[in-house]
């Protein structure tokens, strides 16, 4: 905390002002070439003009908060910073009928930002701003415009087009109203204008990713790989989950990663049953298991993974039982892994029912009872920008989609939570799994856990 002793008045001013602005975190770019082909399909799917705009950099007013962009915005320009808007015309052109307007064989997408503001540039660095030179190169788009110049430049579209796709706000937005403010702005200005919403073509784009995403993804699941293993290794009793996590968000950033993906999860004993316990204040004890949920963002890509391992290095036969049913659990999932195949549901030969049939063939509880009551969320989910991408609800596989594999099981009255999560990329004839190397069975977690002891002991010595 700043202490007032000794400030002026101004100075103290200034500092509010800095701290009302974000920090833009520079990030390794995919080529302007990979969003330019992803503005020319969504142009191809829509028949009116598609508004969406990126986040201001007012959406968190902590002196924390390092600016990321809106996903789908970042998704089609590859522009990280704040205040930009972008405009999209369909590859059609204007509807039969309509009047010829401006928009009529001009520019099919527009990029509008703000001005540059030199003096805030001082403190957060520099920007791209509209006038300058070399805007187009930078971003990829041949049209750069103010953003003061959006209403004017709607105007002609909204009398030529009944509709405007945008991101509608759903039932639920989460956090800051960025949706609503937007669609609000856009109703205000064109109420005669219809607003559709846009996000699940996008989002079906999303779920497919290309050769550069990969790239990125691959980095961000790399640093997490490494922070799980640096993790199996210097885990043992009289630790705290908090020496956990932070060793393992060490080696994210000391790889270039801008932020986590998600609130670390290291649970032991009881808090490894606890889904998503992020308190990490607990000590781990002898005989714990400890759950480890933790992954990085890179350059806007979230890996997801998780691991379960015991606190001394060695499992209990009730903890190693638990352990190989969901073991088998995930393998039996992996492995039905192709394209055409369903991920969730109940239906036969589904992944979610092939992880469930696994666990409730496999083992009891103290009552005699299936295990398969203690396996309470879905089996998996896609990863990208969002560490839960968005998707099409009953889509089947396809190649190049990357999902997480996460059977658990969570028995509360013996202390035991075991998750194994994995990174799996679908491929033409079945699967990769990108977290292969993390150590999964309880040979290789035992085998990687003593070592690190021994060593230790070497250390000492």
């Amino acid at each position: 905390m700043i202490r007032r002793t000794g400030w002026t008045r101004a100075a103290l001013v200034l500092v509010a002002v800095v701290l009302c602005f974000s920090i833009a975190y520079p990030r390794e770019h995919e080529p302007n070439s990979s969003y330019a082909e992803r503005r020319a399909r969504l142009r191809a799917q829509v028949d009116a003009p598609v508004v969406i705009f990126g986040f201001t950099g007012k959406e968190d007013a902590s002196p924390s908060y390092i600016f990321g962009q809106e996903e789908n915005f970042y998704y089609l320009t590859g522009h990280n910073e704040e205040g930009a808007a972008l405009v999209l015309l369909p590859d059609a052109g204007l509807k039969p009928g309509a009047t010829p307007g401006k928009s009529n064989g001009g520019p099919k997408e527009i990029l509008f930002l703000p001005p540059r503001n030199k003096q805030q540039e001082r403190w957060n660095g520099p920007r791209i701003g509209f006038e300058d030179a070399d805007a187009a190169q930078k971003t990829g788009f041949a049209t750069v415009e103010n953003f003061a110049k959006l209403k004017d430049a709607l105007e002609p579209l909204a009398k030529a087009y009944a509709d405007f796709y945008t991101l509608l706000p759903g039932r639920v937005e989460n956090g800051y109203p960025h949706r609503t403010n937007w669609n609000n702005w856009l109703r205000t200005n064109f109420p005669q204008a219809n607003l559709k919403d846009v996000s699940q073509p996008i989002a079906a784009m999303r779920q497919v990713k290309s050769a550069t995403e990969m790239v990125i993804l691959g980095r961000s699941i790399d640093l997490s790989a490494d922070a799980h293993i640096e993790a199996m290794k210097m885990i043992r009793p009289s630790l705290y989950e908090y020496e956990v996590a932070a060793r393992m968000v060490y080696v994210h950033m000391r790889g270039g990663a801008e932020r986590e993906g998600y609130a670390p999860i290291v649970g032991t004993g009881f808090n490894s049953t606890l889904l998503h316990y992020n308190g990490a204040r607990a000590q781990i004890k002898d005989g714990d298991l400890v759950l480890m949920d933790v992954a990085c963002e890179y350059s806007g890509y979230s890996a997801d993974i998780t691991r379960t391992v015991p606190a001394n290095g060695k499992f209990t036969p009730r903890q190693r039982e638990i352990y190989e049913i969901v073991l088998a659990a995930s393998d039996a999932a992996i492995a039905a892994i192709k394209p055409g195949v369903m991920s969730g549901g109940n239906t036969p030969g589904s992944l979610q029912k092939i992880a469930m049939d696994v666990i409730n063939s496999r083992g009891k509880d103290k009552d005699g009872n299936p295990l398969g009551k203690y396996f309470i969320h879905g089996l998996g989910h896609p990863i990208g920008l969002n560490v839960h991408d968005p998707g099409v609800p009953g889509r089947a596989l396809e190649p190049g989609m990357v999902i997480t594999i996460e059977p658990g099981i969570y028995i509360l009255d013996e202390n035991i939570g075991v998750r194994i999560e994995d990174d799996i990329l679908v491929t033409e004839t079945g699967a990769k799994n990108l977290t292969a190397r993390v150590p999964r069975t309880v040979e290789e977690i035992e085998k990687l856990m003593a070592e690190a002891k021994k060593n230790r002991g070497k250390e000492r010595d």
